[in-house]
C-alpha cells in the first residue's frame, strides 16, 4: 500500500466513518474486496479500528498516543512542558512539524503561566495516524474575561475581536501580543474556550464565534496539526510581514467578528471598536465575509475618518457583498 493510498483511506474514515469500503472501492477504481482487504491490514497495524458488522460496520482510527499531565504554575517554565510532555510524542515527526509544535505548546503555556493567575495546568495530547491535538487548561479568570478588563471592554465578545487582530497583550513590557495570533495561523485547527464563549480558528483559515449555553471556569486552547503538514513556521511569519521586513506588520481582521449576533454594523461606535489598534500595522486586510452589509456612518468612520488620522495603516477590503461595496465605493468619494 503506498503513503498515497494510505492517505487516502484514512481521510476517508475521518471523513465519514460509514460505507468506508464501498466509497474507498469507488474512489479507487477497484472492488470492494479490495478496498475491504486495505482496511483490513490498516487493522492489523492498528491504525484503525471498526465496530458492527456487514453494511452497518464503521471505522475510526486509533488513538495511539494519549499523555495527561497536569503542573503547578508556581516556579513552572514552558520548556519544561514541552520537554517531559509533548516533544517525546513527536520525536518521529518532520522538522517543520516539530518546530510549529514547539512555538505554539510554549507560547500557549507561556501565557497561562504569566496571565492565567491559576494555580496549575493540565496539559493532554492525543495523536492518531492523521492528527497531533494538544489541549492546554487552566483554572484561572478565564481569557476573555481578562482581556474585556484590562481593556476596559462593554462586552467580552470584543475581547475576541482584539484577539483576530493580534498584538494584543495585557503585559506589554513583557509580552509582544503575538503568541495567539500566530499560533491560531499555523494550526490546522485553534481554539479558545472560556466562559460561554468559543473562538475558533478552522482549517479553512476562518476564524469564528460560538457562543455556548454552559459556562466554563478558565481556559481550554485546542490546538490541532497534521501529523504531515508541509507547513512552516517562517511561511506564516513571513505572511505577516512587510515585504524587506521582519516585523509583524500586517493583519488580517475578520470584520464578522464586530457584528453580535442580532446586530448589524452602522454605528460609529461600532466602527471605532473595529479599528481600535489598527495603527499598530502598516497594513490592515479587512474580511468582509459573512457581513451582508454596512451603514453609512459605519463606512465612513472606517475608511474615511480612521484612513484620514492614520494615513500611514493601509486598509484593504476584501470580500464585499455589492451592498458593503456599494457604501464602501460611496464614503470614498467624499
Amino acid at each position: 500500500m503506498t503513503p498515497k493510498l494510505r492517505h487516502s483511506i484514512l481521510v476517508a474514515i475521518v471523513q465519514d466513518s460509514r460505507n468506508v469500503a464501498a466509497r474507498i472501492a469507488k474512489q479507487q477504481g477497484v472492488s470492494r474486496q479490495s478496498a475491504s482487504a486495505w482496511l483490513a491490514k490498516l487493522k492489523d497495524e492498528g491504525l484503525i479500528a471498526a465496530t458492527g458488522v456487514g453494511r452497518g460496520v464503521s471505522y475510526h482510527l486509533v488513538r495511539q498516543n494519549q499523555i495527561h499531565q497536569s503542573y503547578a504554575l508556581a516556579g513552572l517554565h514552558e520548556d519544561r512542558v514541552w520537554r517531559e510532555t509533548i516533544a517525546p510524542a513527536l520525536r518521529d515527526l518532520s522538522e517543520n512539524v516539530r518546530d510549529i509544535w514547539h512555538y505554539a505548546v510554549t507560547e500557549m503555556v507561556n501565557n497561562a503561566i504569566d496571565h492565567s493567575g491559576s494555580a496549575m495546568i493540565i496539559v493532554e495530547l492525543l495523536r492518531d495516524a492523521m492528527n497531533t491535538t494538544v489541549y492546554i487548561a487552566d483554572e484561572g479568570e478565564g481569557i476573555f474575561l481578562k482581556i474585556q478588563r484590562a481593556l476596559n471592554l462593554y462586552d467580552p465578545r470584543e475581547a475576541i475581536l482584539e484577539l483576530a487582530k493580534g498584538k494584543l497583550t495585557t503585559d506589554p513590557d513583557n509580552h509582544t501580543g503575538e503568541g495567539i495570533f500566530f499560533s491560531s495561523k499555523v494550526m490546522d485547527a485553534y481554539d479558545i474556550r472560556s466562559g460561554n464563549l468559543h473562538f475558533m480558528h478552522d482549517e479553512w483559515g476562518e476564524d469564528i464565534l460560538l457562543e455556548r449555553s454552559a459556562t466554563a471556569p478558565g481556559t481550554l486552547v485546542l490546538m490541532r496539526l497534521a501529523n504531515d503538514s508541509t507547513r512552516t513556521l517562517q511561511e506564516v511569519f513571513n505572511a505577516f510581514a512587510a515585504p524587506e521586513e521582519y516585523t509583524f506588520a500586517k493583519t488580517i481582521v475578520p470584520v464578522r467578528l464586530a457584528q453580535h449576533e442580532g446586530e448589524k454594523l452602522v454605528s460609529r461606535s461600532q466602527a471605532k471598536r473595529l479599528t481600535q489598534r489598527f495603527e499598530r500595522f502598516q497594513t490592515v486586510v479587512l474580511d468582509f465575509d459573512g457581513v451582508a452589509e454596512i451603514g453609512q456612518a459605519f463606512a465612513d468612520e472606517v475608511f474615511r475618518v480612521f484612513q484620514q488620522a492614520h494615513p500611514a495603516t493601509e486598509l484593504v477590503p476584501i470580500h464585499m457583498t455589492p451592498a458593503v461595496e456599494k457604501m464602501f465605493k460611496r464614503v470614498m468619494v467624499h
